[in-house]
């Protein structure tokens, strides 16, 4: 039995996020239809978690196992004849027995792209949050030096993210390797996460709270007292999702801040 690893990209504009539902169209649906169509079976794809509708990818990793003896490149290639345009395995290969695109990651990459414009050019509408109006970069990089490290992001979560009752696990304590601020291009902000693991809107609502500071609507002390509170509602808006990309899943040592430079 092989153990095949995905790299998946995809724009999830028309999608409910990539978990399968029952009545909603989802990224891991299509790309088990595929996967099952190929291998002539009903195949299980394992993500490297969840993301939410309207959230895109472009290194999101999965997995399968399947008996079947086709290369990896037909394998590829035939993923991709069936899949739609909205999606795209960029990279396919067998992996040892014991990988999991889940439980074997040490942290993902996220980027949330954002515009101060005036006018936001019509074309980016699905993938850059627009947030028109004067904004201050070292305000925004203040708040991201306060959550690098490692702390406890309740205040950050989204309801249902965990069960709150268990007392075992690390609940909502995560690890920030690093987060950063880079500007492309004039009116052009870009926040990136690298971390070993998200709450639910855990990034969103990080965002819309740093984007709160930048605009002069809260200071950094206070979205350092809101980190400390653990509760959610003294925090700010959640960020809309369509602003939101995962860049990529990393299994090896972190490589998330070499990536940042070319965003």
């Amino acid at each position: 039995m092989r153990t095949i690893k995905l790299t998946i990209a995809f724009d999830g504009t028309h999608y409910h996020g990539w978990q399968r539902q029952e009545n909603d169209p989802t990224i891991q649906q299509d790309v088990e239809r595929a996967v099952s169509m190929i291998c002539n079976s009903r195949i299980t794809v394992h993500g490297a978690g969840r993301t939410d509708a309207g959230v895109h990818a472009l290194g999101m990793t999965a997995h399968f196992k399947t008996s079947k003896s086709m290369s990896c490149s037909k394998l590829q290639k035939g993923l991709n004849s069936l899949l739609p345009g909205a999606i795209r395995v960029v990279s396919l290969a067998d992996e040892s027995t014991d990988f999991h695109a889940r439980y074997s990651a040490l942290s993902k990459t996220y980027c949330y792209a954002t515009f101060t414009g005036t006018i936001q050019p019509p074309k980016e509408r699905f993938y850059t949050a627009h947030y028109p109006g004067r904004i201050s970069a070292d305000a925004m990089r203040s708040c991201l030096e306060v959550i690098s490290g490692t702390h406890d992001f309740s205040s950050f979560e989204a309801a249902g993210s965990r069960d709150k009752n268990l007392t075992a696990g690390r609940g909502a304590v995560r690890t920030i390797f690093c987060a950063q601020l880079n500007q492309p291009s004039a009116g052009y902000f870009n926040l990136l996460f690298t971390g070993n693991g998200f709450l639910r809107h855990m990034v969103r609502n990080l965002t819309g709270t740093i984007i709160e500071v930048g605009k002069g609507q809260r200071s950094v002390n206070e979205f350092e007292r809101i980190l400390k509170y653990k509760d959610r509602q003294q925090a700010g808006t959640t960020a809309p999702p369509h602003g939101l990309t995962l860049l990529s899943v990393n299994y090896d040592k972190v490589t998330g801040i070499k990536s940042f430079q070319q965003l």
